[in-house]
């Protein structure tokens, strides 16, 4: 494990992660069932610089009234950025321990419980319901994530909602937003205005669909 402490403004975010991404545990197979190989098992459990962005995002966004989902959260630092501003937030993922890092680290945070549904884009329709603002990092690893990941947005969105996404430039993102505009969203992106608290360049966008 690691211990890290990120500032926002005058703000403290504890977390505990993986301590790289060559970790690897998966007790009875219950990752590898769910189909995430060993490979992929510990990309949940890192801050990458596309969830940082995304929490600095929702650091100072307008929150008020909105009910909030993050899919695909693994460790969960915009929840957690979101929850200590007491927002209405519920996070969602497909990984198996994701619950239980997101409990770690709320209580690391002194914050209020954050409800966690485990779900795949895929799984038949859920009980979330809708929300306002939908949000999320780095998701759109494969080729035939798009239109899953349109489609699970679409089925949680609200009939007015703000969708951000924040995408290292995979090559995925220009399909998925055709995707999304075909579901009537409108679509902008563009680069995060300040990334000082990231130790490398970061190329990526921040993608924005609203209906």
């Amino acid at each position: 494990m690691r211990y890290q402490t990120m500032e926002f403004g005058g703000v403290d975010i504890h977390i505990r992660s993986l301590r790289d991404n060559q970790q690897f545990l998966d007790v009875d197979q219950v990752a590898a069932n769910l189909g995430i190989s060993s490979a992929s098992w510990p990309l949940f459990g890192i801050v990458w610089p596309s969830g940082q962005v995304l929490a600095h995002l929702m650091f100072e966004y307008e929150i008020a009234g909105k009910r909030i989902l993050e899919v695909g959260c693994g460790i969960g630092l915009a929840s957690l950025v979101l929850n200590h501003r007491q927002a209405d937030i519920t996070a969602t993922d497909y990984h198996p321990e994701v619950a239980a890092f997101l409990s770690a680290n709320v209580l690391l945070n002194a914050g209020r419980s954050i409800p966690f549904v485990r779900t795949g884009w895929g799984d038949p329709q859920s009980l979330l319901g809708e929300f306002d603002l939908i949000v999320g990092s780095d998701l759109l690893y494969e080729h035939e994530h798009v239109d899953m990941l349109a489609g699970f947005i679409d089925q949680h969105a609200a009939t007015s909602c703000a969708v951000v996404l924040v995408d290292p430039g995979r090559g995925n993102h220009a399909r998925f937003s055709r995707k999304m505009i075909s579901l009537g969203y409108s679509h902008s992106q563009a680069a995060p205005v300040s990334v000082d608290y990231l130790s490398q360049p970061f190329r990526g966008q921040v993608l924005s669909y609203q209906r």
